[in-house]
């Protein structure tokens, strides 16, 4: 069922966009650790890039943020090959995750991307889709070429970040403030708490 993301808070929904110049990988997965160990409730994927001794990629993992657990999400092509195949029982390990994450109702669903596989319908877009329907905040990322993709799956709704931890810290240190206001508005005060307590 499509989203009406009309009825979404753009706020909720974040979008790195980088060109492939830039490490977003690295800068997405360094930023949502950061809020792991500070006992933030985050949930999702992150991306770690596996490099040889010569600094070449030769593999991905993805990154539980959950459990730690590592994702092997690429299948070398053998030696020599520039690339490696995506490992479809690893991607659909790494959507579990997500959906893990949805149901915990995290503060925050973190997906490494939204690239060629999600603007094709495949990928990690169903996930993507079910925390925005969800309405937990989401921060992914999109490569400048996807942009079109993006804004045709979100409907033009959403929030675009530069690829600068500074802009990502503080989107996430303005939209976590909103929320932890607007929740301590619907708390019951002490006061009514006890005069509860009392007609009881």
């Amino acid at each position: 069922m499509p989203i009406d993301f009309h009825d979404i808070d753009p706020n909720r929904v974040a979008a790195i966009i980088y060109r492939s110049e830039d490490d977003v990988d690295t800068l997405l997965a360094d930023f949502a650790e950061t809020l792991v160990r500070s006992g933030e409730r985050i949930g999702g994927i992150v991306q770690r890039n596996v490099k040889d001794s010569s600094g070449r990629q030769v593999g991905m993992q993805a990154i539980d943020l959950m459990t730690g657990r590592e994702i092997s999400i690429c299948q070398p092509l053998g030696s020599g090959a520039m690339a490696c195949k995506l490992d479809a029982a690893g991607l659909a390990e790494a959507a579990l995750a997500v959906t893990r994450a949805i149901a915990a109702d995290v503060d925050l669903v973190v997906i490494n991307k939204f690239s060629k596989q999600e603007a094709a319908g495949e990928g990690l877009r169903d996930e993507l889709a079910d925390a925005v329907a969800a309405g937990i905040p989401v921060l992914t990322a999109v490569p400048d070429k996807c942009l079109e993709a993006w804004n045709d799956f979100t409907d033009g709704i959403g929030t675009s970040l530069l690829c600068e931890r500074s802009a990502i810290e503080g989107w996430w240190q303005d939209l976590s403030a909103r929320i932890t206001r607007t929740r301590a508005m619907r708390l019951p005060s002490e006061a009514d708490l006890l005069a509860d307590h009392h007609v009881g």
